[in-house]
C-alpha cells in the first residue's frame, strides 16, 4: 500500500449535480481481458478488511456482491468499468477518496464546472450557457511562485505536498529563505493532496511551542498488518484512545530558528483544497496559528492508499480519519469553513488588503500569481 493522503477529486466531491460526459464502449476484445465479477468480489473482500468504518465497507461490499451476482459489470471494462464501481460505492456512502481507477484512469484529474457567459453575454462557442463541460487538468508542480510577494510579505502557492527530498527542501528553503518576513500567504487553493512531509518541514518555523495539531486514527486491523500509510512517521505520537483504532497525534516541535513563530500566517482556500490540504488548514486553524480566506474546502479527510486489483485495475481505499483534537470531529464530506469567507478568486487580494497593501495595488499583485485553472466552489 503506497503511504499517501492524497486525492484526485471526483466529480461528486467537486461538483455535486454536474454530471461528466460518458465514456466510450470497450471493446469486446477488452471485455474479454477481465473478469468483472471476480473484480467487484476482490474489491468487495478488501473494502471489508481495510476500509476506515467496518460497518460502512459492509454496505459498501453488499452493493458490489449483489451487482456482480446480476451481471451489472459483465458488459464493461477498462475505465467504464472503474467509473461504475466508484459511482456504485459512492451512491452508498459519499466517501472524499474512495475511488477505483484502470491504469490511473477513472477517478483522474477531471472536473466538471458551468461556464459562464462570455462579456459578450454568450455562451462560449458550442455551448448553452450553463452546460457541464468535461475539462481535463495537466497536473501544475507541487510549489508555484515561492517568493516576496510584496516588500516583507512572504507567498507561496502549495498544489501538493508529493513528498521526497526534492519537494521537502523546497519547502524548507522557502521558509528559511524568507524567515525575515512579516507575514507569510501560503496559497492551498488548487491543492490536491499529498502527505506530512512538507508539513513537517514548513510547521516547526511557526510556533514557539510543542503543540498538538490533528489527531489521526488508522483501522487497527490494517494497522497491525503493517498496511497503515502513516505508522513510522517522525513528528507522530502513538496514544491510547478507541480500540478499535490505533490512535496518533500529530505535533509539531519547533525548530531553532524563531524568526516566524509570531510572524501573520494567511492560508489561502477554495472548494478545490483537499486532504493533505485540509490536514494543514485545521493544523493552523485550531491551533488559531493563521487566518483562513476564502471557501469551504472539499470535505475529503480520510486517508488511505492506492491497493492493486490486477489487470491494470487499482482501488483508493481509506483506512483512517484525521480530527480536530479539540472537538474530535473530522471534516469528510462537510470541509473546513474559512475564517473570512470571500470567493476564492479573491482570497489573495483579500489577505493582502489586511495586510495594508491599498486594494487596487492587491488585485494586481494576485492576478500576477493567479491560479491558471478553475477554482471549485462547494454547492
Amino acid at each position: 500500500m503506497r503511504s499517501l493522503l492524497a486525492v484526485v477529486m471526483t466529480v461528486a466531491a467537486c461538483a455535486q449535480g454536474l454530471a461528466a460526459q460518458p465514456a466510450g464502449a470497450p471493446s469486446q476484445a477488452a471485455v474479454a481481458d477481465v473478469d468483472q465479477r471476480a473484480l467487484a468480489r476482490d474489491l468487495a473482500k478488501r473494502l471489508e478488511s481495510d476500509f476506515v468504518y467496518p460497518e460502512q465497507a459492509a454496505r459498501y461490499a453488499e452493493t458490489l456482491r449483489a451487482n456482480a451476482d446480476r451481471g451489472a459489470y459483465d458488459a464493461l471494462a477498462g475505465a467504464e468499468l472503474a467509473k461504475r464501481l466508484s459511482d456504485d460505492l459512492q451512491s452508498v456512502a459519499e466517501d472524499g477518496h474512495l475511488r477505483v481507477m484502470f491504469e490511473g484512469i477513472g477517478g483522474g484529474p477531471q472536473i466538471v464546472i458551468r461556464r459562464a457567459p462570455d462579456a459578450a453575454g454568450s455562451a462560449p462557442t458550442g455551448q448553452t450557457t450553463g452546460q457541464p463541460v468535461m475539462m481535463r487538468m495537466p497536473r501544475p508542480p507541487a510549489i508555484e511562485h515561492a517568493g516576496w510577494i510584496a516588500p516583507g510579505i512572504a507567498f507561496v502557492r502549495f498544489n501538493g505536498f508529493p513528498g521526497g527530498d526534492e519537494a521537502t527542501e523546497a519547502a524548507r528553503a522557502f521558509m528559511a529563505t524568507h524567515a525575515d518576513a512579516k507575514a507569510i500567504i501560503f496559497d492551498l487553493r488548487m491543492h490536491r493532496g499529498g502527505g506530512l512531509d512538507e508539513m513537517d518541514a514548513v510547521f516547526p518555523w511557526l510556533f514557539a511551542e510543542p503543540t498538538h495539531l490533528v489527531t489521526m486514527a488508522t483501522r487497527k486491523s490494517v494497522d497491525e498488518a503493517g498496511g497503515s500509510p502513516i505508522a513510522g512517521v517522525a513528528s507522530l505520537r502513538t496514544v491510547s484512545d478507541d480500540p478499535a483504532f490505533v490512535t496518533r497525534e500529530h505535533w509539531v516541535v519547533p525548530g531553532p530558528d524563531q524568526r516566524l513563530a509570531q510572524t501573520q500566517v494567511f492560508v489561502l482556500t477554495s472548494g478545490f483544497s483537499a486532504s493533505a490540504a485540509e490536514h494543514f488548514v485545521l493544523a493552523l486553524k485550531q491551533t488559531k496559528r493563521a487566518t483562513v480566506i476564502g471557501g469551504t474546502t472539499a470535505g475529503a479527510n480520510h486517508f488511505g492508499g492506492d491497493q492493486d486489483l490486477g489487470g491494470g485495475f487499482t482501488a483508493f481505499i481509506p483506512v483512517g480519519r484525521t480530527s480536530d483534537p479539540k472537538t474530535g470531529k473530522d471534516w469528510e464530506g462537510t470541509g473546513i469553513a474559512p475564517d473570512i469567507e470571500t470567493a476564492p478568486e479573491n482570497a489573495l487580494t483579500n489577505a493582502l488588503t489586511l495586510l495594508d497593501i491599498p486594494e487596487a495595488e492587491a488585485a494586481r499583485l494576485s492576478a500576477r500569481v493567479a491560479p491558471q485553472m478553475p477554482m471549485i466552489r462547494r454547492q
